[in-house]
């Protein structure tokens, strides 16, 4: 028998629209979304051309995306259209990040992909479809804001709540599209503000942006590596983008007592 595996909202099936022209990874990416119950395979399509055309046709809430396809880019079938449903790029070139984040993409996968990494990508898309649902509900949440200022604590809009976070406390951000997960040592925070309008205002002594979609507490981290990206406190790792990486060595170096 098949093992089916559940993610977050275990009622409600998500419609997934899968754009791959590679024959072996359309195969596998197919193989595990399948495992996933949340998840109905609507459409398979070898190429961006013929995903937009079913995506004129039908109501998909995820589309799983390769990047580098004949005819019509992933990007490009992003920017086509006028509501795109969530995305998640899966592509073997990671350079195509950078681009694919200023497009909202909830999450780039880079080839050869495995159900894990399947799951967690999926996971933070259908997060994200509820958020957006959430306010929408609520429209007082739009009103959400991050105070300017450099005080040891901020609040945020937490639906129709304000939350106050102790920056002592903060690990890290993790960008969610327009929205933004703040994770303290104690829980994690959902609010309406995006990654960008938060940087712009956290003390920039304490706080650092290491990847396109994460920032970091300096205080908190633990250690830095090539290969395993930056630990934090409480054995949080987040991954270090490359542009980011001479930036935050060179504010660690400066904290370095013996050579």
């Amino acid at each position: 028998m098949k093992k089916r595996l559940f993610l977050v909202n275990m009622v409600k099936i998500y419609k997934c629209l899968i754009a791959e022209d590679n024959l072996l990874d359309r195969d596998a990416i197919e193989m595990y979304l399948s495992k996933i119950d949340n998840l109905s395979i609507e459409a398979i399509c070898n190429n961006g051309i013929e995903a937009a055309a079913v995506l004129q046709q039908k109501e998909i809430d995820i589309v799983f995306s390769d990047i580098d396809m004949p005819g019509l880019t992933g990007i490009e079938l992003v920017q086509s259209l006028k509501k795109p449903p969530v995305f998640v790029f899966i592509s073997s070139y990671s350079e195509h990040a950078a681009e694919s984040y200023n497009l909202d993409v909830i999450d780039f996968v880079v080839k050869p992909v495995n159900l894990a990494r399947v799951m967690k990508a999926t996971n933070k898309a259908i997060e994200y479809i509820e958020l957006k649902k959430d306010v929408a509900e609520n429209a007082a949440a739009e009103t959400a804001v991050v105070p300017a200022g450099n005080s040891d604590h901020f609040f945020i809009r937490e639906n129709a709540d304000l939350t106050r976070i102790d920056t002592a406390a903060l690990l890290y951000i993790e960008s969610m599209g327009n929205f933004s997960k703040l994770y303290t040592q104690q829980k994690k925070h959902l609010t309406l503000v995006s990654l960008k309008n938060i940087e712009l205002q956290l003390p920039p002594a304490d706080f650092i942006r290491v990847h396109k979609q994460y920032i970091i507490n300096l205080q908190h981290i633990v250690s830095i590596s090539s290969e395993a990206g930056v630990q934090l406190t409480g054995g949080y790792n987040i991954p270090l983008g490359d542009i980011y990486k001479p930036a935050l060595l060179a504010t660690i170096n400066k904290k370095v007592l013996m050579r």
